[in-house]
């Protein structure tokens, strides 16, 4: 086996030999899985949202197909953007990626003096009649630019295969200072739940850059810290831990209103659900059951078998976006989709984790599938970036260019 067979990982490519398992590997079935999945949760989102809505739409004297409609908007809208991201040259994305970082954080601090408040986050701008969150944009940007800014920043020793110089202060000290104003422009906002998203993001740029394992460790233990920290500093927040693992008594049964109708949803789903459209828990009883809670309607209707296959396109999405990251010879786009499927994954995981009373509330969306214009354009726009990144896979490449 030659060395050009391995890419920038010291993966195997398996081209012209996948068979078997291997077929797992396929970057073609992977990119075009990942479109599919995409397409999948956004339908099914928008129908579920419908079902979910409805009722609160009715009474509040608008049409029950008013939030439908409006996610159907947000879908089109989030298409059009994807679409023309996806033919974005992906060396043209990691050159304007610092240029709309900074754009995303500068328009973050605009919700510190002139934001307006949902749920005890002041992490949203209102213009005119359109409400938007920042943070949405600035997740979009922070996986284009950080893992550039880490592979950047990271220098090779002469002669010595995947070893790297220690600390360049200067490098280093704008790389993470340019990360945490972004974060610090969450924070100051209250939104807990949206800065653990991008500290995941950056962990894992960090991470598949090649950064030192033992700086590693510091950075993650220093997250630990500060999350922590901003947790107990927090009355709502400590009671919301404590009521999610201590157990609901008369003292914190407001905490513990959302996650228990949560659980009433679930549980009446069963295995084949109560039926689309006839969930009892969206008549006023579960709040926000058709944007956080989304899920806990999905398996009170189409019970464990429609949860479950939400469940499996997250894993085709994780899947294919980590298949083709390892078989990318481009370091910066295989970092960059690493960081994507953290941000899309790992929040949906996040979000039905909540439901399903693993963790506490924290007020993060299911990604393609809650109601909300700014999370479903910045999903998609995430999913117009992958696919441009994705064709820089020669196969994938090939493929599109024969197309």
């Amino acid at each position: 086996m030659n060395r050009d067979s391995r890419n920038s990982f010291g993966m195997i490519d398996f081209a012209g030999q996948y068979k078997g398992w291997r077929a797992l590997l396929n970057p073609l079935g992977c990119y075009y899985g990942f479109i599919a999945a995409v397409g999948i949760l956004t339908v099914f989102g928008v129908i579920m949202v419908f079902s979910s809505s409805s009722v609160d739409m009715v009474a509040a004297g608008a049409s029950p197909w008013a939030k439908a409609l409006n996610q159907g908007i947000f879908c089109i809208l989030g298409l059009i953007i994807a679409l023309f991201v996806a033919h974005v040259p992906g060396r043209r994305l990691e050159q304007v990626s610092f240029v709309l970082y900074a754009l995303s954080v500068a328009i973050q601090y605009f919700t510190v003096f002139f934001g307006v408040e949902v749920a005890g986050n002041r992490g949203w701008l209102r213009i005119g009649g359109f409400q938007f969150q920042p943070a949405e944009f600035m997740k979009f940007t922070i996986c284009l630019w950080f893992p550039l800014a880490m592979i950047s920043a990271i220098k090779k020793k002469p002669g010595i295969k995947k070893t790297y110089k220690a600390w360049d202060l200067g490098d280093w000290g704008r790389t993470f200072g340019f990360y945490g104003l972004g974060l610090l422009a969450v924070l100051l906002g209250k939104d807990l739940g949206t800065a653990l998203i991008i500290i995941l993001i950056g962990l894992m740029a960090i991470v598949a850059s090649g950064f030192s394992l033992k700086y590693v460790a510091m950075v993650g233990a220093l997250a630990a810290v500060v999350v922590a920290a901003l947790t107990l500093m927090s009355s709502n927040r400590m009671s919301r831990i404590i009521a999610t693992y201590t157990g609901c008594t008369a003292d914190n049964a407001d905490v513990c209103y959302q996650a228990t109708h949560s659980n009433y949803a679930l549980a009446s789903g069963g295995l084949l659900g109560v039926g689309l459209g006839n969930s009892r828990e969206k008549w006023n009883y579960l709040p926000a059951a058709h944007n956080d809670f989304i899920f806990a309607i999905i398996g009170e209707e189409t019970g464990f078998i429609g949860a479950a296959l939400v469940i499996l396109l997250f894993v085709v999405i994780a899947w294919c976006l980590i298949a083709v990251a390892m078989q990318l010879r481009n370091r910066y786009a295989s970092v960059a989709l690493l960081c994507f499927m953290m941000w899309i994954v790992g929040q949906a995981l996040i979000n039905i984790a909540v439901v399903v009373e693993i963790f506490p509330v924290m007020g993060v969306p299911l990604p393609f599938v809650s109601a909300g214009g700014s999370s479903m354009i910045f999903c998609l726009a995430a999913a117009g970036a992958c696919v441009a990144l994705m064709r820089m896979q020669p196969e994938i490449k090939a493929a599109h260019v024969r197309a």
